[in-house]
């Protein structure tokens, strides 16, 4: 079956248009509970978001849903992605929600659901839920009904659990962090967790209105980040997505440090100490091929998944690997949380710099990525990657790139795009392999 309303990271749209609306959201919190009703104890969900203004909407319109068949709420506020998978594992939940669009703009929303065991659902969990979103549920009877309720220490939690992520040793002392927090759920826990340590911390896009969360700011939008770090001196700079599950740094010349950079760093600090598991590093086809080589040369090995973190955790999990993210910045600590935690991995960053005594463009520029273009293309309706004419287009950059570089293309999970990349040794030959396959998904998409 094919899901209708889950996509690569939870259910996620315009606000008040398709499924990310209260009545949809109050539905999920109906089968979602129902789904997770097992036993005869007192059932319970934990609920956070991030900063945007529907975060009110969908937070009472979820907190009915989940009450309605019999399940008690536990609502956090504003906190990151991560934070809502420890505290759903720590208060013994059946469930956790983040309402989150993550790197989106405010005028978007979603959902995201976490087992209790803290980790996303599984593809089998989320069609059952999707198939019970056109039925008519139970719901409790009258004196079954569950209850909400606020907790407040959930920040310091969290905030706890992150610093633990570290020897009680190591201290941040005469290090000068910028972090910008995208104006998202880390605004307050990320630059207290830095300034517990030690640092001096210089925070930006800590001021959410519910509609600035991602604008201009953050991981995606990091031109605030490095005028932060070269104008007051910041030995490092750390940029945080909407939800805080991203994490990208520039170093003190103001360069961007991508995910790929900060996985070969800590891949290769845990593997020196003897604790890197799985014997390498788990990213998905995006990551650079530099990367791959660097890490061959580390006599460690690079595997890759499809898109989406979702992938890249399935696969630790199998292969035992405590390791993996995406260039994008998702950072997944095995050893530390059970989904991709921002500030936990820029910790590890942190750590690395103090105990190396090196600045941040030493070292965490450990290889020179090869030439890498990824270009959008947006399409109103069918299959373009179908046409035979793209088909064709396909094969002969294929061709052109053999044995001297990657040919990436896949549409995207949230919107009507093909992205298209290539990567390789010939910049000319990489740029004019994506032009190619463009021009032609673009024609057969007129």
């Amino acid at each position: 079956m094919t899901k209708q309303f889950f996509g690569t990271d939870g259910i996620r749209g315009r606000t008040n248009q398709g499924a990310m609306t209260a009545a949809t959201a109050m539905k999920v919190g109906q089968a979602a509970g129902t789904r997770f009703l097992r036993g005869t104890h007192r059932h319970r969900v934990v609920i956070g978001k991030d900063t945007r203004l529907s975060g009110y909407m969908l937070e009472n319109a979820l907190v009915a849903g989940f009450t309605s068949v019999g399940m008690d709420v536990v609502l956090t506020g504003p906190l990151p992605t991560p934070a809502i998978a420890l505290m759903t594992r720590e208060l013994r939940a059946d469930v956790g929600v983040m309402i989150s669009a993550s790197h989106n703009p405010y005028e978007d929303n979603g959902i995201k659901l976490f087992g209790p065991d803290g980790f996303k659902l599984s593809d089998e969990d989320e069609l059952a839920i999707e198939a019970m979103l056109a039925q008519d549920l139970p719901l409790a009877d009258a004196p079954d009904i569950g209850r909400a309720r606020r907790i407040e220490d959930a920040r310091g939690r969290y905030i706890h659990a992150v610093k633990a992520s570290l020897p009680s040793t190591v201290r941040l002392d005469g290090l000068k962090i910028a972090v910008d927090c995208a104006n998202g759920a880390a605004y307050q826990v990320a630059p207290s967790a830095f300034w517990e340590l030690g640092a001096e911390v210089i925070a930006v896009g800590v001021s959410p209105n519910g509609k600035n969360i991602n604008d201009r700011c953050g991981s995606t939008h990091v031109d605030l980040l490095q005028e932060t770090v070269v104008s007051s001196g910041a030995d490092i700079g750390i940029a945080l997505d909407g939800d805080a599950d991203r994490l990208i740094v520039v170093d003190e010349k103001g360069q961007v440090v991508d995910g790929d950079q900060i996985m070969a760093l800590i891949g290769t600090q845990l593997a020196a100490r003897g604790q890197l598991r799985g014997g390498g590093v788990v990213a998905t086809v995006m990551s650079n091929l530099g990367l791959e080589r660097f890490l061959q040369g580390q006599g460690l090995t690079l595997e890759r998944t499809k898109v989406g973190d979702r992938h890249v955790l399935e696969r630790m999990r199998q292969g035992g690997f405590n390791v993996g993210g995406e260039q994008s910045g998702h950072m997944i600590l095995l050893d530390h949380a059970t989904t991709g935690d921002g500030t936990v991995a820029a910790l590890q960053v942190l750590a690395a710099l103090v105990q190396s005594g090196k600045r941040a463009s030493e070292l965490l520029h450990l290889f020179d990525p090869v030439p890498q273009l990824l270009r959008n293309v947006r399409f109103s309706g069918g299959k373009p990657l179908e046409e035979q004419s793209v088909k064709a287009a396909i094969a002969d950059a294929e061709a052109s790139l053999d044995g001297k570089g990657r040919l990436v293309i896949r549409p995207s999970g949230t919107e009507p795009v093909i992205r298209v990349m290539a990567e390789g040794d010939d910049a000319g030959e990489v740029e004019a392999a994506v032009a190619s396959i463009c021009q032609a998904v673009e024609e057969a998409a007129a």
